[in-house]
């Protein structure tokens, strides 16, 4: 049984957030990324951690477990079962809201995973995740979101995320694949630049298509960040992903969450093969 980010339901509404729902479509449409301080409990947050140094480790040792991201630099996409706090961040109030007021009430989780940049990472070269969707060049919309929620304090020798405020809109036509803009353009990027530098507990939430890089991490510290990927209807960001639910699991899901899941459902979990590489940055072992 599989059921697709294309079906349509009568929604079941998440309690309201308390927020001002043009400040977030402002930031999302004009800069292309905002975040919510504290939203998360730093000890919920550290179990996050937890759980995810155990799937790291377990990843690194299955072949296309990981897939590089660059020197020192892996994604791991991963089940909703496998982390203890899936259900409490997919309805976390603030998190809802920014779905259904950007995409829509059939908004649909596509992907789970975290990024880990490692000790000796590099930067990374400006890129979008993923080519422009007609929803954006023709339309004006945007039909995907990214939230991000790091699992350390980030300081300013970890390499920090970086991006380029209001590139979403950027024209690709001379993009490599659609998402490497030409070095030409760096300084543009360069100019517009913002590192980011969270602390536990905060979650962010942006277009992946606003320009981005990881930048070096010259610390002696990971900086693991876990990766919530959100759909409106239309997008297809789901052939990219294998979001798997096991029924046992399925069956203890609140309804609010079933109707905004795109999975397939299975008896028992398969391991995944890491499907959405990214060429560009590979840039070597990682």
């Amino acid at each position: 049984m599989t059921i697709t980010s294309q079906e349509q339901v009568t929604p079941v509404i998440a309690p309201p957030a308390d927020f001002d729902v043009a400040s977030v479509m402002g930031a999302l449409y004009g800069p292309g990324i905002t975040a919510q301080k504290g939203a998360f409990e730093r000890q919920w947050v550290q179990e996050l951690g937890e759980d995810i140094a155990v799937l790291y480790e377990e990843a690194l040792k299955r072949p296309g477990g990981a897939v590089g991201r660059g020197p020192k630099r892996h994604y791991v996409e991963i089940h909703p079962e496998d982390i203890r706090g899936f259900v409490h961040l997919v309805t976390h109030p603030w998190v809802t809201a920014v779905c259904e007021a950007v995409l829509g009430p059939h908004y649909k989780v596509v992907e789970i995973g975290f990024d880990v940049p490692n000790p000796g990472a590099v930067d990374q070269p400006w890129h979008r995740d993923f080519p422009a969707p007609d929803d954006t060049v023709v339309g004006r919309r945007l039909n995907s979101l990214a939230f991000n929620l790091t699992t350390v304090d980030v300081y300013e020798d970890m390499g920090p995320f970086e991006i380029a405020p209001g590139t979403q809109w950027d024209d690709a036509s001379e993009f490599e694949h659609g998402m490497f803009p030409p070095k030409s353009f760096y300084p543009r990027y360069f100019e517009r630049a913002e590192r980011k530098m969270p602390k536990m507990g905060d979650i962010s939430v942006r277009s992946a298509l606003t320009i981005h890089r990881g930048t070096a991490n010259h610390s002696n510290k990971a900086r693991p960040v876990l990766v919530l990927g959100v759909d409106a209807p239309g997008a297809t960001n789901a052939e990219r992903h294998d979001l798997q639910v096991s029924r046992a699991y399925f069956e203890q899901l609140p309804e609010y969450v079933k109707q905004h899941l795109t999975y397939r459902l299975v008896d028992e979990l398969e391991p995944i093969v890491q499907g959405h590489t990214i060429e560009g940055l590979m840039m070597g072992e990682a």
